[in-house]
């Protein structure tokens, strides 16, 4: 069974970027424990006509959000970066986790939604890409994680 992991990285080589802060993911393809480059991909912020900052203090002042449903409705985007974060969650939505320095509550609570797994670590690509495929191998085949005894 292959599955996807989307990896925040700015050099490809440290996991140092937050979910909200990523413009790009890179995509690795994880095939019977081992895991290839498949893909990048680019955030990009949807175009319109409306300045998001100005719509977000007039949400704050109004009491209207015109960005996604009403400020009261803790879900929508109005200031909290929800729906950039929506767009970026619809982006990787075919991976299985995603790997970042940090992730937010409400992202997290997205991604579980679409059942992507999250890791916030710092560590080398290459590392969190090890253990992962390690930890996905051992549940997919109803393992323990934990050492064997002897």
């Amino acid at each position: 069974m292959s599955y996807k992991i989307a990896v925040a990285s700015s050099d490809g080589k440290q996991i140092d970027e937050s979910f909200g802060s990523a413009k790009r993911f890179i995509i690795y393809e994880v095939v019977d424990g081992k895991y290839n480059f498949l893909e990048e991909r680019i955030f990009q912020q949807e175009k319109s006509g409306k300045d998001t900052e100005s719509s977000t203090e007039k949400c704050a002042t109004s009491g209207s959000c015109e960005i996604e449903g009403s400020c009261n409705n803790q879900t929508a985007g109005c200031g909290s970066g929800a729906g950039e974060g929506t767009a970026k969650v619809e982006l990787i939505s075919d991976c299985r986790c995603i790997v970042c320095q940090k992730i937010g509550f409400r992202i997290q609570k997205q991604l579980e939604r679409k059942a992507i797994s999250a890791f916030d670590v710092s560590v080398p690509v290459e590392e969190a890409l090890a253990k992962i495929a390690y930890y996905f191998e051992r549940m997919d085949n109803h393992e323990s994680l934990r050492a064997k005894r002897i």
